[in-house]
């Protein structure tokens, strides 16, 4: 019986890096010996997650001798470790964390080695070099778009480690093409939560009746647009922009109107504020707005499934939107490294459809074009991009 570690940010809560353990579990053969690991030990399952362990705890583990390492997935090869340590946290500790170190910059090597069990600057990268007692290492669609805004040394060692590795893919053409100019050969393929209806979809459409949706349905018998927004529109000429076209869109179906669902597609540190939708909601009349508190993974997945639009900034809420042919619009965030991955991701396999705005401006008239495509189209270019992504992670997953 082989092991294999599934090694990502699946110790935090974030909707894509929840689903990449699944869809990893899911393709595994089913005699195969699976450990979730991060960077910290965290139990997820009360979110729809798994038991994570510290992957840099095991290194001593003798049961693991021989196994091989998966990177799941992610923007992993430009996160950086005091950005990954602060991740780790609860939010009402960043800020307070985050001044302290400024002030205490010689306090942080020790405090990155307790949060992470290592001190090296790209945690989430492994190289063959740092786990010899492994078989083998591979990447699965990983992304990196930021990748020359790395300095030097933490470029050289990516590459250096991406070099050894036994497998590597890219989800985006502008980290492929980054890695490529640097000497680095690495296949494009759609992300692995693209394969999010493949696998699970007849489980997540069956959710109609658990409480977060049936209350939805209820609710809104005419459908949602479901609406999803980083910390980093929470400014309130952001949010009085964003409720206008809300509840202009709230009315596209004519009568019975959209109600408009405000989501979180992560609760970790720098992902989604509840206490911004709260300020959002307010300023959208109350019979047309709920605000979801699920923040279990499949009730967020069953959310977008049946949504009648979707409108977030979540790369990976609008890849599960589209895998279940919703016509879905991202909002590019003004954050350089979030802005460029959405965009990046985007151009690679949605050229058709430019499927990313930046200017509030052009939302109406951008989502009201998503609404008017053909679900048809929609439908079979969601089904390649799965096709694609199931055929590069059967190969990696496959017996060794």
């Amino acid at each position: 019986m082989s092991t294999t570690i599934v090694f990502g940010a699946f110790d935090r809560h974030n909707l894509g890096d929840l689903l990449f353990a699944h869809v990893a579990a899911a393709l595994l053969p089913r005699d195969e010996t699976v450990v979730f690991a991060g960077l910290a030990a965290r139990d997820l399952r009360a979110f729809g997650g798994h038991r994570v362990e510290a992957l840099h705890a095991l290194r001593d583990d003798v049961r693991l001798r021989g196994a091989r390492l998966l990177h799941a997935g992610g923007e992993i090869l430009t996160c950086r470790a005091r950005d990954a340590a602060l991740m780790l946290l609860d939010p009402a500790e960043v800020d307070a964390t985050s001044t302290y170190l400024a002030a205490h910059p010689g306090d942080e090597p020790a405090w990155r080695q307790a949060m992470l069990g290592t001190n090296d600057e790209l945690p989430y990268v492994i190289g063959r070099d740092a786990f010899r007692w492994l078989a083998s290492v591979s990447f699965a669609g990983v992304g990196g778009v930021a990748f020359d805004a790395l300095p030097a040394d933490a470029r050289a060692a990516v590459l250096e480690r991406l070099a050894s590795a036994d497998a590597l893919t890219v989800r985006d053409a502008v980290t492929q093409a980054q890695l490529h100019a640097a000497g680095v050969v690495a296949p494009l393929v759609p992300d692995p939560a693209e394969l999010v209806e493949t696998l699970f979809g007849d489980a997540i459409r069956a959710r109609v009746t658990v409480p977060a949706i049936a209350d939805l349905r209820q609710a809104f018998p005419g459908g949602w647009l479901a609406v999803q927004l980083s910390t980093e529109f929470a400014d309130d000429a952001t949010l009085a922009a964003i409720a206008a076209i809300a509840e202009q869109l709230g009315a596209i179906p004519g009568d019975t109107g959209l109600g408009i669902v405000l989501f979180r597609a992560g609760a970790a540190p720098w992902h989604d504020d509840a206490r911004q939708l709260a300020r959002l909601a307010r300023r959208i009349p109350l019979r047309q707005v709920r605000v979801f508190e699920s923040l279990d993974l499949w009730d967020m997945c069953a959310l977008l499934a049946h949504a009648h639009a979707c409108l977030c900034s979540s790369l990976h809420g609008g890849i599960v939107a589209r895998a279940f042919g919703v016509p879905t619009l991202g909002l590019e965030p003004p954050r350089p490294a979030q802005g460029r991955k959405l965009a990046a991701y985007a151009s690679t396999w949605h050229a058709v459809d430019a499927p990313v705005v930046r200017h509030f401006e052009h939302i109406g008239a951008s989502l009201r074009a998503a609404l008017a495509g053909d679900p048809a189209a929609r439908r079979t270019h969601s089904a390649e991009r799965a096709g694609r992504a199931l055929e590069s992670l059967r190969g990696l997953l496959a017996p060794g």
